[in-house]
């Protein structure tokens, strides 16, 4: 798929990650102290985002006051126009009248302002804004919120359960107790374009936004190949069977952990068992209906989130961009 990269994550802003300055002797610590450094922080996996459109991330400088309620060191992201970008878990901060149903929404419209900060720059969540943001900083964003949530829940060594500390940079930690090294995880998702004539494969899972359809998507297993693993969720979730399969585009997803892979798969037939354990519903959609579906004209179907690779499926689908 030629234009695969403009997903949104996509990698397409070119971020210098910089790995081999990670491992070198006291490297980083000197690029943070060296007065160019910006900061990003995130609260409860929220980044700061900034401005009234709600477009760009709120960066700070290393000293600032909001990040005091860091527990760990910031996390070293790479350099972006010469400068190093780092990020910064400040989840300790409490801040007043959170709404804690809100916050465990499937989608947590709620906003946090922290005194420090000037009222323009708020907590959000970044599936609500990821379409707004440039492409450098969207893969600032998704790399910063992926690396931060993986320490927050990675606190302890697998291997022997002492305690674990950030090390490289933040892209390992480190067991005190046994010596053990860990790396930031990534779990790979296929994602299915599944299509047969002039129809597409669509469903929603349960606890979705009423309305709300997408592509179906699953975990590959271990030993399972991608194709494997488009042909058995497909299989598990709809009851359709797969043929002929390829790889289009694929799309960092922090939340938490993820990497989508986007396949093409065409359908040996169409007849649809659900299974209702793995989704509320599927059905096909023709590529007409599926026009008034993005359009937001459908009578009882809305369209996938923009910027989620899923909509980006669909729309060259629409377009006949998927050759």
């Amino acid at each position: 798929m030629r234009d695969g990269e403009t997903v949104t994550f996509g990698g397409g802003g070119g971020l210098d990650r910089a790995a081999a300055l990670r491992g070198r002797p006291g490297a980083v610590a000197a690029l943070l102290a060296g007065g160019a450094a910006r900061v990003l922080p995130l609260w409860r996996g929220k980044p700061l985002i900034a401005g009234a459109a709600r477009a760009r991330l709120g960066w700070l400088p290393p000293d600032h006051a909001a990040l005091s309620a860091a527990r760990e060191p910031p996390l070293f992201l790479g350099l972006a126009g010469g400068a190093p970008h780092f990020a910064a878990d400040i989840s300790a901060w409490e801040p007043a009248g959170v709404d804690a149903a809100a916050t465990a929404a499937f989608f947590d419209a709620t906003e946090q302002e922290h005194p420090a900060l000037p009222p323009d720059h708020r907590f959000a969540e970044l599936r609500g804004a990821m379409a707004r943001l440039a492409p450098l900083e969207a893969e600032l964003a998704a790399t910063a919120r992926g690396l931060a949530e993986w320490h927050r829940t990675h606190g302890y060594c697998a291997r022997c359960g002492a305690h674990s500390e950030p090390a490289e940079g933040g892209w390992q930690r480190r067991c005190t107790a046994c010596g053990a090294h860990h790396f930031p995880r990534t779990d790979p998702v296929v994602i299915m374009l599944v299509t047969r004539g002039n129809s597409l494969l669509v469903g929603r899972s349960h606890g979705w936004p009423a309305g709300m359809y997408s592509l179906l998507a699953g975990f590959v297993e271990p030993g399972e190949t991608i194709e494997a693993a488009v042909r058995r969720e497909v299989a598990e979730e709809a009851g359709v069977r797969v043929g002929p399969i390829r790889y289009l585009a694929s799309q960092p997803w922090p939340f938490p952990a993820s990497l989508m892979l986007g396949c093409h798969g065409e359908a040996l037939d169409d007849a649809i068992t659900i299974d209702r354990t793995e989704i509320e519903d599927a059905r096909w959609i023709t590529r007409e209906a599926m026009v008034e579906v993005m359009l937001d004209r459908h009578p009882d179907v809305k369209p996938a989130r923009r910027g989620a690779i899923a909509r980006f499926l669909i729309e060259a689908w629409l377009a006949d961009r998927i050759a």
